[in-house]
């Protein structure tokens, strides 16, 4: 009995991460496939990009100002208090920029994927959709899995600079660090290649964000309690993945 349940449990996760890779290919052939659909796209990284700002502007800001902080009295205590500007700017770019960024916008904006689709899905929306002649996959999936690419990269930018002037604010106005130090310790260790294993994390977090999350609402369960439940499981599936995706990409371009 024990091993019976075992392999119906093997058997349904293999069949769910085949459909879950199919969902993804899918999604990017009427990725790169014409037409697009402008409108749709311009709407999400609104939505994405724009109204995540706020959010991604007070967790970097609150980041940095910890990161000012905690770095200080930990350097100072090793005589090594003129590298916390590189300290801070390294940890924002590499680490925590592309990963708090990308759980914040699966908080706020992955959730409202999921549920809204999931509500598409249970209200024969999509259904009525396909009956129009329309692919719904170029028309809902497709547009979020282009503004996650495109929206996450320029908050998770914004998330740095917020992140490094808070650190500025706490070192430098705060605890007395010299102005000149702070930025130029900064420009002598941040190189190029930091920047762009940042920019890596931030495109594949943008992609897997809509993915899942889109996932997860078109194969949603039937009334309000599969909504919330696939709304839950997106958001989780999705924040350990990025964690895992993170730790991957980290170990690639070390």
């Amino acid at each position: 009995m024990f091993i019976r349940k075992l392999g119906a449990l093997s058997v349904t996760g293999l069949r769910r991460t085949g459909r879950l890779g199919l969902f993804f290919v899918t999604t990017f052939f009427f990725a790169v496939t014409p037409p697009l659909k402008f409108s749709q796209l311009l709407k999400q990284i609104q939505f994405i990009g724009f109204q995540s700002a706020l959010v991604i502007f007070l967790t970097g800001a609150f980041t940095g100002m910890v990161l000012g902080l905690q770095g200080f009295y930990t350097l100072n205590r090793f005589g090594s208090a003129a590298l916390l500007g590189p300290m801070v700017a390294l940890s924002l770019i590499k680490e925590l920029g592309p990963v708090l960024s990308a759980l914040m916008v699966t908080g706020r904006a992955g959730s409202a994927m999921t549920a809204e689709i999931g509500i598409m899905r249970i209200t024969e929306q999509i259904d009525a959709i396909k009956l129009m002649g329309l692919n719904p996959f170029r028309y809902l999936v497709v547009p979020k899995f282009l503004a996650g690419i495109f929206a996450l990269p320029l908050l998770t930018a914004i998330f740095n600079v917020v992140g490094i002037f808070g650190g500025y604010v706490i070192g430098v106005k705060l605890l007395g660090i010299g102005e000149g130090t702070y930025f130029g310790e900064m420009s002598n260790h941040v190189t190029v290649q930091d920047i762009v294993q940042g920019i890596y994390k931030s495109l594949s977090f943008g992609a897997l964000i809509p993915w899942v999350c889109c996932y997860k609402g078109y194969y949603v369960g039937y009334g309000a309690e599969g909504v919330s439940k696939a709304t839950t499981q997106a958001v989780v599936l999705s924040s350990v993945l990025i964690l895992f995706w993170d730790y991957i990409l980290t170990s690639a371009l070390f």
